[in-house]
């Protein structure tokens, strides 16, 4: 289906502006901000602004872009990455850190190449959801972090393999799922698995010979292991004494990460503390440091220089991890060097990257945690009994966060930053004996967390235009569906976003007007990019629903379906007249099968509840599929009988498509879950679900 012009102002209701004051005063464009032909980085450039500052596509001709050519990705199922451009080569990683180089101008695959984390450490493939955020680069060679964390150097020109080193340890519960960052001939990565109990780090190696240059960890460990280390002792005295003997803390850098070259410093966003339960993992009080915080480093040594945290003493799975933008901001008349931040507690703060304090912060989305931010202390103000002093706590926003990892993007020459937003509440519950949990919620280490719909707006994701400087909203859109894409904002005007039903939207970026779309005929969770090659722009995009849609079932439903819609690169240029071969739309039809005959126990069916929080990730809440990353267990063949379903959970016969291998499940839990299974399957059938339901799609 073609693109095509829409002038849709702000009053019909799609655009909601607030202002339109561009702010052009508070932040001109200086010589190396954002990013020119190439797309060199995560965010395009150092800075991480997902800026441009080609403007041969503008707000004046969007509605003239058309399809260039697409790259169908049979082997996908979630695409989160936004894709680096270097001389006319796209390089980008599929859901388990596949690596394809493509011609930017043709769409012509060059070479792929496949870590095999399957194969190489199976076990790590029960702890994610199959995504990966992003690859490096630098000086001919790409860079990716393998699920199991083995970081991979590439000759960017041939795909082949020039070292491989392991930056977690091998039986350790940490995964890598994001982007690695390049800094002066050293390549940083971060890890995940804060939920699992994992200890978080980051660690810096050389580019060339793949030699481990520095490890900083996040959070303290044993009194052995902080000695001597300043930064350690330092923040062992913010935990428990003994924290480190039930939990390894968290605060994983999972995501962002932003260095700055003059100062020579690496930003790292840590993520939220491990359990969730504070008084669960560290009795008594205390901020845990570093979780939840923003630190500087030294880019060479790898020491401590400041921190600054966002949610002491975090108990609701807030985090730091969200993008971080540099940028020169005129504050009082002055010309400030600052840090963007807008983690999942819904604040957006300007931070001062010399020193580490707050210059301002402003509340984005709903929030019921904190009144504001203290700027004399830096710390939050604080609502009473958020931390369930009295057994139970519902809080906005909730574990999806106000803005999570899909990058936003700043404009410096409309001094706007432009944030992909989601409102949704939590309710978390400390467990008592008759707690149970149920078909939305889950017992995560004594706590029972799950999703709430209470408050005008909530179920929704928008793209919210904010002037950093005078920390007020321009304008708001309001998106259909909760989780949205992250966004791209260009010198020519205009800001682009994906949305969760699909569309790929070009808009006016000081007003908000959408001046045109395209039907990519799938959700779109990863943010775009643009580069140039032989003088013409091109706007590049990958589609894949999915990643964490999972874990929150209905709440991120939109009617995929696993296998039915494709996973493609799509790239965009003026005057281009291109159309995809329609893929099968969107349906909340759940054709459930069944075997009457089958009995099935209550007893197992409330163990197999519990049991199936290890199905969520991948198969959805409450066994509510959002299409991905795997099947609709109510629908799968495989799922309908005991032994096919035992058999596959024992063999790993799927390892290769991402399904691990469950060998410690018992005989007695296989059965369990597989009653879980049909009894969700009979529920489906009996509310109807199987009966034809098409999903609406939005008019073009």
């Amino acid at each position: 289906m073609r693109p095509i012009l829409l002038s849709i102002v702000a009053a019909t209701g799609l655009a909601l502006a607030t202002g339109a004051c561009s702010n052009k005063e508070a932040a001109q464009p200086t010589e190396g901000v954002g990013t020119g032909v190439n797309w060199t980085a995560v965010g395009g450039a150092a800075d991480e602004a997902s800026y441009s500052q080609l403007e041969q596509i503008t707000t004046e001709n969007a509605g003239e872009l058309g399809l260039q050519w697409s790259l169908e990705l049979p082997d996908e199922v979630t695409l989160e990455a936004a894709p680096l451009a270097v001389d006319g080569t796209l390089y980008f990683p599929g859901s388990y850190a596949a690596v394809y180089a493509v011609d930017g101008k043709t769409g012509k695959l060059k070479w792929k190449y496949d870590p095999k984390t399957w194969e190489v450490n199976p076990a790590k493939m029960h702890f994610s959801f199959g995504a990966n955020r992003g690859v490096a680069y630098e000086d001919g060679r790409i860079f990716v972090a393998a699920l199991d964390c083995r970081l991979i150097a590439l000759d960017a020109e041939t795909g082949k393999e020039l070292w491989v080193k392991e930056s977690t340890p091998k039986n350790s519960y940490n995964i890598c799922t994001g982007a690695p960052r390049t800094m002066n001939g050293k390549v940083i990565i971060g890890n995940g698995g804060a939920d699992f109990g994992a200890r978080g780090f980051v660690t810096a190696f050389d580019t060339k010979t793949g030699q481990q240059r520095w490890r900083f960890y996040t959070v303290p460990g044993t009194p052995q292991q902080n000695r001597g280390d300043e930064a350690m002792e330092k923040a062992a005295e913010t935990w428990s004494e003994n924290f480190w003997k039930n939990t390894g803390g968290g605060g994983t850098v999972w995501n962002g990460m932003t260095f700055d070259a003059e100062m020579n410093r690496i930003y790292i966003g840590v993520g939220n503390a491990g359990p969730y339960d504070a008084e669960v993992r560290s009795p008594g009080g205390g901020d845990n440091l570093y979780t939840a915080s923003i630190v500087a480093l030294d880019a060479d040594s790898g020491e401590y220089i400041w921190h600054y945290q966002e949610n002491p003493r975090e108990t609701w799975d807030y985090k730091a991890t969200p993008n971080m933008i540099m940028a020169t901001l005129k504050i009082d008349g002055i010309p400030r060097s600052v840090l963007m931040h807008a983690p999942t507690n819904g604040f957006l703060y300007v931070i001062d990257r010399k020193t580490g304090k707050i210059i301002s912060a402003g509340k984005t989305t709903e929030i019921s945690w904190a009144e504001g931010i203290d700027l004399e202390t830096g710390r939050p103000i604080e609502k009473p009994d958020i931390r369930y002093e009295t057994g139970e706590t519902v809080i906005w926003p909730g574990t999806a966060g106000g803005h999570n990892w899909q990058p936003m993007s700043y404009n410096p020459k409309l001094g706007l930053v432009y944030i992909p937003i989601q409102q949704l509440g939590a309710r978390f519950k400390r467990v008592t004996e008759d707690d149970q949990p149920t078909d939305d919620a889950f017992n995560v280490i004594n706590l029972l967390t799950e999703a709430v719909i209470q408050k005008p707006g909530d179920g929704h994701g928008f793209l919210v235009a904010w002037d950093p400087v005078a920390q007020k909203e321009q304008w708001r859109i309001k998106h259909e569906h909760l989780w949205n894409g992250g966004t791209l904002t260009t010198a020519g005007g205009l800001v682009f976003q994906g949305t969760a039903e699909g569309l790929f939207n070009a808009y006016d970026g000081n007003s908000g007007e959408r001046l045109w779309r395209f039907d990519a005929q799938l959700g779109i969770v990863g943010a775009p990019m643009t580069f140039s090659v032989d003088g013409k722009q091109y706007v590049s995009i990958l589609v894949g629903y999915g990643g964490t849609t999972a874990a929150f079932g209905k709440y991120m439903d939109v009617g995929w379906k696993y296998g039915a819609q494709k996973r493609r690169l799509l790239t965009f240029a003026l005057g281009a007249k291109g159309e995809l071969p329609e893929s099968a739309g969107p349906t909340y039809t759940i054709a459930a099968l069944d075997d009457p005959e089958l009995e099935l126990d209550p007893a197992d069916i409330a163990a197999g509840r519990t049991l199936s929080v290890r199905c969520a990730a991948c198969h959805g809440v409450g066994m509510h599929s959002t299409g991905t990353p795997g099947p609709d267990l109510r629908e799968s063949a495989m799922a309908l009988q005991l032994d096919t379903l035992s058999d596959l959970l024992k063999t790993g016969a799927l390892l290769e498509r991402g399904m691990p291998r469950f060998e410690m499940l018992s005989d007695d839990e296989i059965r369990q879950i597989h009653a879980y299974i049909r009894k969700r399957a009979r529920d489906a059938l009996d509310k109807g679900d199987g009966e034809e339901e098409t999903a609406p799609r939005p008019l073009l």
